[in-house]
């Protein structure tokens, strides 16, 4: 499986972004250039941040090079950098940083993924991933379950009759809605990811 790179272009101001970005489309693109990226190569956009993405460090380092040279060609200026996808971590990192070849070191970047999740939901109120206890007599119960649960620790929302708790990890979910399956086998416990934390990115491909 091909590794992920991209090269993040995050321009001065906003308003350049779209001349840039259609550049990028349009026949002002010279060949060289083209064939430099290749045909593989994405584009994103969103305001001042364009985001090139490749399969290889060598595609991603020969367009990081045609985005430098188009920057200066244009007269703008932009910070620009390579980075990998770490998918233990889930983190984008500095290209220099190789990949978890050890157990230890894949456990270290889990961990350090759950605090990251953890920091972030301790901020936004958000999570990735919902535990949804259904299929109870009524709001007692459901009561009687979110502050028993709420004092364990977790986070707990109460929706009349339906209990849903916050998980950071699909994994921590996972073993949440065992535990709650074995103590209420009557009830209906589901998994669900939250689709509010889902942004799909606008993808553009290079005419060739």
């Amino acid at each position: 499986m091909d590794d992920e790179f991209q090269i993040e272009v995050e321009l001065d101001d906003e308003a350049h972004g779209f001349p840039l970005r259609e550049r990028l489309q349009a026949r002002a693109l010279d060949d060289d250039a083209r064939k430099r990226l290749g045909r593989d190569i994405m584009v994103t956009r969103d305001g001042s941040r364009i985001v090139l993405y490749a399969g290889t460090e060598e595609q991603a380092r020969e367009a990081e090079r045609v985005m430098r040279e188009l920057v200066d060609a244009d007269g703008l200026t932009a910070d620009i950098a390579v980075t990998r996808w770490h998918p233990v971590e889930e983190a984008w990192k500095d290209a220099s940083v190789p990949l978890p070849t050890t157990a230890a070191e894949e456990e270290a970047e889990y961990e350090a993924r759950e605090a990251a999740e953890a920091a972030e939901a301790l901020e936004t109120h958000e999570y990735d991933w919902h535990v949804v206890v259904g299929g109870l007599e009524g709001r007692d119960e459901a009561r009687a379950i979110a502050t028993r649960l709420e004092d364990e620790g977790f986070p707990v929302a109460q929706r009349w009759r339906y209990v849903v708790v916050g998980a950071l990890t699909e994994e921590q979910a996972a073993e949440i809605a065992e535990r709650l399956r074995a103590e209420m086998p009557e009830g209906d416990v589901s998994v669900e990811v939250n689709l509010n934390e889902l942004r799909l990115p606008q993808f553009l491909f290079l005419p060739f």
